[in-house]
């Protein structure tokens, strides 16, 4: 009764499909020739694979094994059934790429995080993998929009304008890039990663600029406006839990809003002619310095000379005096004599007047004295012209030797008339 049955239900599955088929019904055939073809065909292949035999009655292990009629044939059910677990079973062959790890998920729940490398699980709908990538880089853009398509960008003023703590508006940018740290807390402990992201950096730029001077945020302080801001971020995030870890914040555009933009472009100005009169004084103070010190140096130097100069002379006279002290001693009345007449003659030197005593004497001398006296001038005024120099050594010399001339020519005179005298 079971085989009438199932023969029957195969009957009407043919006739129904040989609705669909191109080819018309031969005269005296049951059912459609290219399904009865197929199923013939499908069924030798599946009985070789398995190597199915009949028994004495014309069937093996409960199937029909005639090869002219499909009638009363029950499919192999098992091999079938094997073939699709096996399909079933490889389904759940998996690799996970470098720099990834693979979440095993048991109906939803979190069972396995697998390393890099080929995997299995068992297959969909008991569990399912998904992959996360922990080294990518992303980044999100705060204060402005880039477009690839364009190569612009679009500032976001909602995002951008920010107050300082000299109460004074901003316009700032700057753009944050993260990667994974934690799997599990990335996929179950927060719903968006880019909208964490993006609040938490809002959040901690807003603080460290309000906390900050507009001047320092603008000019020197840039790159410790993204540290504070790189590290105040990472402190809330590992406080959510969210995974995330911020590996740069990189200061886009720092500038005042676009209403006072001239006013700010004046005080920069004003502040980079400071800079350069800075720099100018220093150049100076570098230049006149050194020059101040050699000049010092060399003062020093001239009065050490000076002093020893003065110290050796006064040695000199000193010891000069004592030598004379001690002819004078031994006789007293030549020496004097000898001090008079250096003296007159060290006097007698810087002068234009000539004693000449010719008593008794008729002899009459002609001596140059308006040429000796015009040298004598002319000595006088060489000591403001040094280019005269050596002219008025050799006149003064020449003037020296006719005074020492008229002096012997009178120290004869006077010891020819002692003589007479006598």
């Amino acid at each position: 009764m079971t085989k009438n049955k199932s023969t029957k239900e195969m009957d009407n599955m043919l006739r129904y499909l040989s609705k669909f088929t191109k080819r018309p019904l031969a005269a005296g055939q049951d059912g459609p020739p290219d399904l009865d073809d197929l199923f013939k065909d499908l069924k030798n292949k599946i009985n070789n694979m398995f190597n199915v035999k009949s028994n004495g009655n014309g069937s093996g292990n409960g199937f029909n094994n005639k090869p002219s009629n499909i009638k009363g044939d029950p499919l192999p059910v098992t091999p079938i059934l094997v073939i699709i677990l096996l399909i079933w079973l490889s389904t759940g062959f998996y690799i996970v790429d470098q720099g990834q790890r693979g979440v095993v998920l048991r109906f939803g729940e979190n069972t396995e995080v697998t390393q890099p490398g080929p995997r299995w699980h068992i297959p969909y709908p008991i569990e399912i993998v998904e992959k996360v990538n922990l080294e990518q880089v992303r980044t999100i853009e705060v204060g402005y929009r880039s477009s690839s398509a364009t190569g612009s960008s679009t500032s976001e003023l909602r995002e951008s304008l920010m107050l300082t703590g000299d109460k004074n508006i901003i316009d700032l940018q700057f753009a944050v890039q993260y990667n994974l740290k934690s799997v599990e807390d990335f996929l179950f402990e927060n719903r968006s990663a880019e909208s964490a992201v993006r609040g938490a950096a809002e959040t901690s730029i807003r603080e460290v600029v309000g906390k900050s001077m507009m001047d320092f945020v603008l000019y020197e302080g840039r790159e410790q406006i993204a540290i504070d801001t790189k590290a105040l971020m990472q402190n809330i995030l590992d406080e959510y839990r969210t995974g995330i870890n911020i590996t740069s914040v990189t200061m886009q555009n720092a500038q005042p809003p676009q209403q006072v933009q001239a006013a700010f472009d004046d005080a920069v100005k004003a502040q980079q002619d400071k800079e350069r009169q800075k720099t100018e004084g220093l150049a100076y103070a570098n230049d006149i310095i050194p020059k101040a010190e050699g000049s010092a140096q060399r003062l020093i130097a001239e009065a050490n000379g000076y002093r020893e100069s003065i110290e050796n002379e006064a040695t000199g006279n000193a010891s000069r005096f004592d030598q004379i002290l001690t002819e004078f001693n031994r006789a007293p009345k030549v020496t004097r004599n000898r001090l008079f007449l250096e003296a007159q003659e060290s006097i007698m030197s810087s002068v234009s007047k000539v004693i000449i005593d010719q008593k008794d004497s008729n002899s009459l001398m002609y001596l140059p004295l308006d040429k000796i006296i015009q040298q004598s001038s002319s000595s006088r005024s060489s000591d403001s012209d040094p280019n005269r120099a050596i002219n008025s050594q050799n006149n003064n010399r020449s003037a020296s030797d006719v005074i020492n001339s008229i002096r012997e020519q009178s120290r004869g005179s006077f010891s020819g008339r002692e003589r007479g005298e006598r």
